[in-house]
């Protein structure tokens, strides 16, 4: 697909209007919708997905009904045999579980009781946990794909549960996918590899799916497909066929396979959205295709799109006002330490760091503000917008009085946080060209300072006499050099050579100092478990005189004895000094005969590099490197290597999170642990430290001790409020990200791909976002049009149900028939060592085995529960009563107490080890 420019830009300006009239819509009026998603159909009822809630519709088209309306997300509706029942995927009581209810509407059903999972989102690569797949069709039975089971995120397994919500029974496959069952049951076509939610189109690798068949009495399994590219959503017809998704064309389309002839047949001819989540229903199959519903009709093989309008009060993507403190990006203090700037949800507001109002600076909607920071004088404040579009550098003023003005214009590449030069005349920034340039704040001169053609420049500062500027130079590979560039002469000098790997630079405040990180002590650790050595913990600070005269801090010294001078003796009749008429109060006569000097940074270019001194301190990994006087801060975080922060967030600069914040003097010859912080920033006044611990932000006096924090310290952000425009917000998040795979994609070609016109085509589904992970999933096939892998989206401000943690006991349970009592099929191995491998069956005091008997929980007997995991919600952590048996009786039973966990997924994967040392060790005889 190729459009031209003006083509594109017209496309984009009708697709934002259109947006504004959807969101400004009479209700009256008929807009058909889309972005429907996960359809089902039985007979002339079609139920879909929308906005994150189940919606049911005539198959002609028309207005839909809603179904559910509970918390999180319902998903993947599937009818039963005789349409009486519709299952589903639902959040209702907190955690990803299967339901059902009556297809005309209804109270649902929760079947499944399941452990909360790390990676249970609709937005995420994995997929929601516990998936409805699809009903047996000769007894009232629910297949879905269950995490549970598991202890790889990547693998799952397919399980059935019926209606009465028992403990579910896995199918006899060790993993699956996509599954639909044959007519008669007897057997399964599935997908082994379940990937549908990676945003990664045309995959041809080793995990791409193939379709199965697998007979459930004998065991047998034949793959149907064999073919490079991606097959997958099975739907075993009537009419002996199996109908599939296969990406063996330029769009995934729908196929058919005959099992009688074993040929494979093309059936829809879509060029330009894949057809994605069909679902098959008698004689109809049903499939999601450019943000619509479609219907294919087996007999005639001819599809045609279902019409269909949502009618709803949109609440999810209503504007108002909304409390942003929890997405705070960034925060950088004030000159003086009264205030502070902080960009939270892309506006700028500053806020006092005790007393005042908040402040709001831009309030903009639909615009991304980021990397603000206050210029040294305290009067403005420099930001970066995309209020044109792409982002440009601005300046306003600190008091909110004033309009922004705008330094930058015809930007075309992502620009990195900018850093005020000291004087408050200039900005310096890097961006993705690789460049790293300045602009004049009044007069708007851009003077370009580097270009790097290996890596993008990220790390810079300036001298304190604004005449010079420092930054780390990526070279190919892992090494870094430190860089120095002269704005009188242009000139460009390496303080650092390409033998080590440097970072963090950062000037003295006297100008006659370059402080920086860099990667010189090679200590080899060597490994207890196999023959190999690792080296961490390799950095130090430096510091390097830029003067040749400058004394060394660590010079040797000698005391000796000082003689005195003879003082002259002043006459005996010398008249008394007479008092001044008015004499200034000290301080005004320090500023007007002891005016601070001026600094001049003086460069020595001869012999630069060789007049680095490492500071006497434990090699680890340093950075956020500032020396006030003789006191040089740092953070430090032993364990792995570091890299360098941004120009002007002031909280990076090379240390991992929750770092050790240390100085050293340089007169004491002595380090002092200051405390473990996230970040820190001093003020330009050199009074005042931020710093930075998880989420909240502390304003205290320069320490020289260690730091204990005091309520009062607290800066206070809960307050930060704005008027949100969801819909405005959500279109600039989609353009943002298709900038952000503009400018950082590693293939300047885009693999081949027309960028503007994929951002015009999937921007014409905007108008249908609903909530924020219809957003993502937009973007999300956005981004998959690219062909590469781990190239996927995530987070935002989701509505997320509360989860509720199920206890469990480490073991794998099933229902004895007869008594209804819980028999212990296997307990799972753990080490009771360590906390995270605990198999609460097998601790000391509880002796029970496989093949015993659970009989109550709590002293609620087990025959009474439809699932004895009702009895465990919420126990993860707490004592349970189990009373257990070797026989399902009560006759001889006792009670053992339990702390069930939260997870088995460390306990599956001890298992799977141990299984493979006795694999191995049986086929190599112990060898």
């Amino acid at each position: 697909m190729s459009l031209s420019v003006r083509t594109q830009l017209r496309l984009l300006a009708s697709i934002t209007l259109t947006t504004l009239r959807l969101v400004g819509q009479s209700p009256a009026d008929p807009v058909p919708t889309r972005l429907l998603r996960f359809p089902a159909i039985n007979g002339e009822a079609i139920v879909f997905s929308y906005a994150g809630q189940l919606y049911t519709v005539p198959g002609g088209g028309g207005t839909a009904r809603r179904l559910t309306d509970g918390p999180g997300y319902a998903i993947f509706p599937r009818f039963s045999a005789d349409g009486a029942q519709l299952a589903f995927t639902a959040q209702y009581d907190g955690n990803t579980e299967v339901y059902v209810m009556p297809s005309a509407g209804g109270a649902p059903k929760r079947l499944t009781i399941s452990a909360t999972l790390d990676r249970d989102d609709l937005a995420d690569r994995m997929g929601p946990n516990n998936l409805v797949f699809g009903w047996r069709n000769t007894t009232a039975e629910i297949v879905f794909r269950s995490r549970g089971p598991s202890f790889n995120p990547f693998i799952g397994q397919l399980l059935t549960v019926g209606l009465e919500g028992d403990v579910p029974t896995q199918l006899p496959v060790p993993r699956g996918g996509f599954v639909s069952y044959s007519p008669d049951d007897t057997k399964i076509a599935y997908n082994r590899i379940f990937r549908e939610f990676r945003t990664w189109k045309q995959y041809r690798g080793g995990m791409a799916d193939d379709i199965w068949i697998f007979d459930l009495k004998s065991g047998a399994l034949e793959n149907i497909t064999d073919h490079p590219a991606q097959d997958l959503f099975p739907m075993w017809a009537s009419n002996g066929k199996i109908y599939f998704v296969s990406e063996r064309t330029a769009r995934a389309n729908l196929f058919s396979y005959d099992l009688a002839t074993k040929q494979i047949k093309q059936l829809t001819t879509f060029t330009d959205y894949d057809i994605k989540f069909p679902s098959l229903g008698g004689k109809t199959i049903v499939f999601e295709q450019a943000g619509q519903i479609w219907k294919f009709d087996l007999a005639t093989e001819k599809s045609a799109v279902v019409p269909i309008t949502v009618r709803e009060d949109s609440a999810s993507a209503r504007p108002g006002l909304t409390n942003v403190a929890r997405f705070v990006g960034s925060v950088s203090p004030a000159p003086d330490g009264q205030r502070v700037t902080v960009v939270a949800r892309g506006d700028v507001y500053t806020v006092p760091a005790k007393d005042g109002p908040t402040r709001n600076l831009t309030q903009t909607q639909g615009v991304h503000e980021r990397g603000a920071t206050w210029s040294p004088d305290g009067k403005l404040i420099a930001y970066l917008s995309d209020a044109t579009g792409e982002f440009e550098l601005y300046v306003r003023p600190q008091d909110g009085r004033g309009a922004a003005t705008q330094l930058t214009s015809n930007n075309d590449t992502y620009p990195f946080s900018p850093s005020w030069s000291p004087d408050s005349k200039k900005l310096l920034w890097g961006d993705r060209k690789q460049r790293l340039r300045y602009i004049d704040a009044e007069s708007k001169a851009i003077v370009t300072v580097a270009e790097n053609p290996d890596a993008p420049i990220t790390t810079y500062g300036w001298a304190p006499d604004s005449q010079w500027v420092t930054y780390v130079k990526q070279e190919r590979g892992t090494l870094s050099k430190i860089m120095l560039f002269g704005l009188a002469a242009k000139e460009t000098l390496a303080v650092t050579d390409d033998a080590y790997a440097s970072t963090a630079p950062n000037f003295s405040d006297d100008g006659k100092w370059l402080l920086f990180a860099s990667a010189r002590d090679y200590r080899p650790i060597y490994s207890d478990t196999e023959w190999n050595y690792a080296y961490l913990d390799m950095e130090r600070v430096f510091l390097v005189a830029l003067a040749k005269d400058t004394l060394s801090p660590f010079a040797p010294k000698s005391d000796e004895v000082a003689i005195a001078k003879d003082e002259e003796k002043k006459p005996a009749d010398a008249p008394a000094e007479k008092p001044d008429a008015v004499k200034p109060a000290a301080s005004e006569k320090s500023k007007i005969e002891n005016p601070k000097p001026k600094i001049s940074v003086n460069v020595d270019a001869d012999g630069l590099s060789g007049r680095a001194i490492g500071l006497p301190i434990a090699p680890s990994n340093y950075g956020s490197i500032s020396m006030i006087g003789e006191r040089i801060y740092y953070r430090r975080a032993p364990g792995g290597p570091q890299g360098g922060g941004g120009g002007g967030e002031g909280f990076g600069g090379g240390a991992s999170s929750r770092s050790t914040l240390a100085l050293y003097d340089l007169k004491a010859k002595k380090e002092t642990e200051l405390g473990n912080f996230d970040g820190f920033q001093i003020t330009t006044n050199a009074k005042k430290m931020l710093v930075r611990s998880g989420r909240d932000y502390s304003l205290i006096d320069l320490p020289t001790t260690r730091v204990e924090l005091k309520p009062d310290a607290k800066v206070d952000v809960s307050s930060l409020e704005m008027q949100l425009d969801r819909p405005a917000e959500w279109k600039q998040i989609f353009d943002e990200s298709w900038r952000q795979m503009r400018d950082f994609f590693y293939a300047p070609n885009m693999h081949g791909v027309d960028w503007p016109a994929q951002r015009a085509k999937y921007a014409a589904l905007l108008p249908s976002v609903a909530t924020r992970n219809d957003l993502t999933y937009l973007i999300g096939e956005m981004i998959s049009e690219l062909r590469i892998g781990h190239a996927y989206v995530g987070g935002g401000d989701r509505i997320e149900a509360p989860r509720i943690k199920t206890g469990l006991l480490g073991a794998e349970l099933s229902r004895d028939p007869a008594t209804r009592a819980y028999r212990i099929d296997k307990i799972l191995p753990g080490e009771n060592w360590q906390t995270k491998t605990r198999s609460p069956l097998t601790e000391l005091g509880v002796n029970v085995s496989a093949g015993d008997f659970i009989l109550a929980v709590n002293g609620q007997p087990v025959r009474d529960l439809a699932n004895i995991y009702s009895a465990l919600v919420g126990t993860v952590g707490k004592s349970v009563v189990l009373r257990v048996n070797s026989t399902p009786t009560d006759t001889g039973a006792r009670d053992v107490t339990v702390v069930p966990i939260t997870t088995e997924a460390p306990l599956y994967y001890e298992r799977f080890v141990a299984d493979n040392i006795a694999y191995v060790a049986k086929k190599t005889d112990g060898k």
